[in-house]
């Protein structure tokens, strides 16, 4: 698929006046043999879309529970091309538009047109890779837009406008704005930057924004909901999966945690 999944989201969720859900799992969780259903348990309880990462062993960006559960999938033997044959099967199964996480050595090991070649055939409609500087993005977008996909570009809460204005140029399927600093994960209270990097950003671009880092609960998505066109939430559901005593104890603490938080946005 293409990156017009996407662009046909943000369309609809902005003629709705709501805020779409894409929540983020990491591909090989519970299980190698159970991560499908589990995007499939989140499409059913209200999300919109996924961020599905490819596990990395050494994950810059994310906080120790996204760490613990690259660990995990790695330890259950899910490679790059594993984690794809996930995104295929979560395209397949829930229709939903899928955006590709990953970082930068992993796609420059297999060659940045070889992987972006790849992702099309799983039916990706982007990709992001967390530690991927705008200065060095063209090596790996370019690639990636000549498939048809759309390529998720970071903005944080300590960017210039004008780094806001060349992130725009660059024309990303949408802005992951960061909305609060430091790595992935979960936090107690709203973070103070998002609201502003939210407005800078609406007033350089009307490209698609989607928030994340730090958004843990019904509450501080709902807060965000009407300065965004997504909210994407991760580690606070990869916590559960990790914490749950069994695979369908995964299944079922998810999906109640999709359910309240897709309805937060609505």
């Amino acid at each position: 698929m293409s990156r017009f999944r996407l662009e046909r989201l943000f369309a609809e969720v902005r003629s709705s006046g709501r805020t779409a859900l894409l929540p983020f799992m990491t591909a090989g969780l519970p299980s190698v043999s159970t991560s499908v259903d589990l995007f499939v348990a989140m499409a059913d309880s209200g999300a919109d879309g996924f961020e599905v990462g490819i596990p990395y062993s050494d994950p810059m960006m994310d906080g120790p529970t996204i760490q613990a559960a690259n660990r995990r999938a790695l330890a259950g033997g899910v490679t790059v091309e594993k984690g794809l044959e996930v995104v295929a099967a979560v395209v397949e199964r829930t229709g939903k538009p899928v955006i590709v996480m990953t970082y930068a050595n992993p796609i420059f090991r297999i060659g940045a047109a070889i992987f972006a070649e790849r992702c099309r055939e799983a039916g990706a409609s982007g990709v992001i890779v967390a530690d991927l500087p705008l200065e060095e993005a063209a090596a790996i977008q370019d690639p990636i837009e000549a498939t048809g996909l759309g390529m998720v570009l970071f903005a944080a809460p300590t960017s210039s406008n004008a780094r806001l204005e060349a992130i725009a140029a660059a024309n990303p399927v949408f802005i992951y704005g960061i909305a609060d600093l430091g790595v992935t994960g979960e936090r107690r209270g709203s973070s103070s930057h998002a609201r502003e990097l939210a407005a800078r950003i609406r007033t350089v671009t009307g490209l698609p924004l989607v928030m994340g880092v730090g958004i843990s609960t019904p509450d501080q998505a709902r807060s965000l909901a009407g300065e965004a066109d997504g909210i994407i939430v991760g580690s606070a559901l990869v916590r559960r999966v990790l914490e749950a005593p069994d695979e369908q104890a995964a299944l079922d603490a998810v999906r109640n945690a999709v359910v309240e938080l897709a309805g937060a946005l609505r």
